[in-house]
This record gives structure tokens, sequence and C-alpha cells, in this order.
């Protein structure tokens, strides 16, 4: 199949529907994950995920649109999440091991009882359902998307410093805890306008893949967090023209791409370092952190 015949299928309207909705989540996905990455809570795509899952249940046994009531629970679970972390003795991880049991366990309990139609309609939310997705959910999708990576490049001098250091940036008069809370809601949001192009089982992938491949080359916040929109962005896109292609699920075609990317890049990366070393004549420094632009002390 030609590029000529690849390029006639977005001449249909729901293959413009899946490009606009995988570019927009490519786009926003890694602005939200640049963060988590940097705070070690990259398995939190994962953690939603599965709770999503007993919104998009909530939503079959309801008759309710799956996406809002998605919506409601993610960001409902992470407000729990942060307050458990932040004011009891539960740590973090555990807090994310309850949402991943209590998320999964509720999804199909709930969906058992909602009917054999919605055990069939869950397909479409655990592996993504691009092609099926109508203008509505389309443009929710986008307005969520703009408003999450809004929201991250207002607020990156903020957040950056609470990535950095949490007790310089409490010392520095910033309300930690209300950008911690705001990073795992923006998460939660990501999540929920993700699950229809890539799904609740692989939504974590674009949070951490573009960010993890294109560290591997910067060195900084602002050139990481920009870098990673665009690879988003491009494989979002790619994954899209090639599922055209081969007829496959854009969802499961775009993250093995991601994974491509990421090994194709991480192989160059430690080649050029490998030389770099070896022009040099000694090895730099391990664990080189990203330079970090502090906000002004309030």
């Amino acid at each position: 199949m030609n590029l000529e015949q690849v390029f006639g299928y977005f001449e249909y309207e729901f293959m413009q529907r899946a490009l606009i909705s995988a570019l927009v989540v490519g786009l926003c996905a890694p602005a939200v994950g640049v963060f988590l990455v940097q705070k070690r809570l990259a398995l939190i795509g994962d953690g939603l995920g599965h709770i999503a899952l007993t919104g998009v249940a909530i939503g079959f046994l309801t008759g309710a649109a799956p996406l809002w009531t998605t919506l409601a629970v993610t960001v409902a679970a992470s407000v729990v999440m942060e307050l458990l972390r932040s004011h009891s003795k539960t740590s973090g991880d555990v807090a994310l091991a309850m949402m991943f049991y209590g998320g999964i366990a509720g999804g199909v309990y709930l969906t058992g009882i909602a009917s054999d139609k919605g055990v069939a309609n869950l397909q479409q939310y655990l592996f993504g359902s691009l092609l099926t997705a109508g203008w509505s959910e389309v443009w929710t999708i986008v307005v969520g998307g703009a408003v999450v990576a809004a929201l991250m490049l207002v607020l990156r001098p903020w957040l950056t410093a609470i990535c950095a250091d949490e007790q310089y940036a409490r010392v520095s008069g910033l309300p930690v805890g209300a950008l911690n809370l705001l990073l795992l809601v923006t998460t939660a949001v990501t999540v929920s306008v993700s699950m229809r192009a890539v799904g609740l089982l692989l939504v974590s992938a674009l949070l951490v893949i573009p960010v993890v491949t294109v560290q591997q080359f910067t060195r900084s916040f602002k050139a990481t967090m920009f870098a990673a929109m665009g690879a988003g962005l491009l494989i979002a896109g790619t994954g899209v023209l090639a599922s055209a292609a081969k007829d496959v699920p854009p969802g499961s075609t775009i993250v093995l791409i991601g994974v491509a990317v990421f090994v194709a890049t991480a192989l160059l990366a430690a080649v050029v370092g490998r030389l770099r070393r070896t022009r040099r004549g000694h090895l730099p420094p391990e664990g080189e952190p990203l330079e970090v632009e502090l906000p002004a002390k309030a």
C-alpha cells in the first residue's frame, strides 16, 4: 500500500476524528508525564487507568456517558490518593497499589452487573477505539487536552520546583500540597480523555514513553517538556497512519511505535555517549540531573 492510499483514508470522517484525537492526546500526555517521571510516579497512569475501569462500568450501569463517569471517578481517586499520601501513614506506593486492586475489581464487578453488552463495550475502553469515536467525544478530548496542556505550560516553573526539591519549594512559599494535588488531578483528566485513543491498559505509555525517549539527550525541564510534547505528537500521528496502512488497532500501534522509538533512541544515545567519552578520554559524572529553573521566592 502506497502513501497516497494511506492518506486517502483521511477523506473519511472517522479517520479524521481518529487523527485529531490521537494528536491531542500525544501532545497533552507528555506535558503531564514529564513531571510524573521526575517525581518517580510513572506508574500513576496505570493506577488511574485501573480506577477508570470502575468509572466506565458505572457509565454502563447508569446509562451515562462513560467519559464523564470515568472523569469523575479518576479525579476523586486522585484526590483520595494525595490525601492518603500526605495526611496519613500510608505511603504513596501502598495507595497506588490500592488503586490497582480496587479499581480493576470494581470495574469487573460492576461491568458484570451491567450486562453482557457492557462487557463487550468494555473492550473499546481497555484497548482504545479511536475509529468509533463520535465528534462529541473528539471535542471533549480536544477541550480536555487543551486545558491540561495549558495548565502544565503556565505552571511549569512551580511544578518544576516541587519536582526538584519539595522542601525548598515549601520554604520558598509555594503551595506544594495544592500543586501535587493539581498534578494528580490533571493526570486523571489525561487518563480519562486518552482512554478512547490508546485504551486504559496502555494510557500510561503516552505519559512516559515520549518523556524517557527525549531525556536521552535533553538536560533541562523546559527542553524535556517541549521535546516530549513534540515526540508524543509525532508518535501518535505516525501510529494512526500506520494503523490505517495495515488495518490494525490505532492504540496498540501508537504504543508499539513509541517503544520502538525509545529503544532506537536509547541505543543511539549509548553510542553517542561512548564516542564522547572516548573523545574526551574520561567518564562524565554519573546520574547528571536535569537542570531546573526555580520560581522566584514568594
